[in-house]
């Protein structure tokens, strides 16, 4: 009971009840139901792009196309959601974000059946199931799952830190990156231990702390077999079997198996110390050995001979007097 303006309308229409689609394309086979459709469809064969862009030059073969990339250069975003106002400049990006709202995943993973409010967010997962990574690196060949994660993964190449902190003006690779980073401004942990309730900025550091309570040690080495709580201590462990020592000081290039390493050896040159006593002022270039001055303030001496049950503050003096009974 439709009703239309004109009889080409009209049969146009009908074809949606007949499924009629006398147009068909001589190069693939396919059929559509309009010769505008058909005309449309034949550019992926020709490579026709008859649209193009007055403000930079780019060429597209639909007009609707054409319409959604000049929004860039206008900043028009005529697609509002009505749930929170915010506005799109494309009308399946609003449709993409409305799922924020519904929950709707309507994208399945047979593998699984993990789902999606995106398709390209399933494709990425399927990767998982395949081992598929279709994204190569140009410079060194390394291989990626995603667009992102190759993209992520050349800035290692080019330097780019495009995400810049404005408390401290670090910049950073990741958004995600400049987020933890955010926190040590902010104070932020928003991830709490169950156990005895302490936070922290970052997920992994609690999973990390979590094996405190557990006991767990997943990352076992496979040179001799000890294990570890974190694959950084295991990383770390690694190189005291393949001699490995990655971090190396500009100024005499002595090298290190840690940065932190590097960072405690650095201070012979630049003279920095960071660490002073709260009692006298003097300070230090490393805790350790802050904390064993702070010994003579308080009077400790926590290193016993076992010989004559003698005590001293460092370790250092306890060597020295054991001497004295061999």
């Amino acid at each position: 009971g439709k009703c239309f303006k004109t009889s080409t309308q009209l049969k146009l229409h009908q074809r949606t009840h007949t499924g009629e689609k006398p147009y068909y394309c001589s190069d693939c086979g396919k059929r559509f139901k309009t010769s505008t459709q058909l005309k449309v469809h034949q550019r992926t064969h020709t490579g026709e792009k008859p649209y193009y862009c007055s403000d930079c030059g780019a060429s597209f073969s639909h007009l609707g196309t054409l319409q959604a990339h000049q929004r860039i250069h206008t900043g028009e975003k005529p697609y509002y959601c009505s749930d929170c106002g915010t506005s799109f400049s494309q009308f399946s990006h609003l449709k993409t974000h409305e799922r924020v709202h519904t929950g709707e995943k309507p994208y399945v993973c047979s593998d699984c059946g993990n789902s999606f409010s995106q398709l390209s967010h399933l494709k990425s997962h399927e990767r998982i199931h395949t081992g598929e990574k279709p994204y190569s690196c140009s410079d060194c060949g390394k291989c990626f799952k995603t667009l992102y994660e190759l993209k992520v993964h050349q800035r290692t190449h080019t330097g780019e830190k495009p995400y810049v902190c404005s408390d401290c003006g670090k910049c950073f690779t990741t958004s995600t990156d400049l987020k933890v980073h955010q926190r040590t401004h902010s104070g932020e942990k928003p991830y709490v231990c169950s156990d005895c309730g302490t936070s922290f900025s970052q997920l992994s550091h609690l999973k990390s702390h979590d094996r405190i309570h557990t006991g767990e040690k997943p990352y076992s080495c496979a040179d001799c077999g000890k294990c570890f709580k974190t694959s950084t201590v295991l990383t770390v462990h690694h190189r005291t079997h393949t001699g490995e020592k990655p971090y190396y000081c500009s100024d005499c290039v002595k090298c290190f198996t840690t940065s932190a390493k590097l960072k405690l050896h650095q201070r012979t040159h630049t003279g920095e110390k960071p660490y002073s006593c709260f009692d006298c002022g003097v300070s230090f270039s490393r805790l350790d050995t802050l904390k064993t001055h702070q010994q003579i303030h308080k009077g400790e001496k926590p290193y016993s001979c076992s010989a004559c049950v003698k005590c001293f503050k460092t370790a250092t003096e306890l060597i020295v007097h054991q001497r004295t009974h061999a």
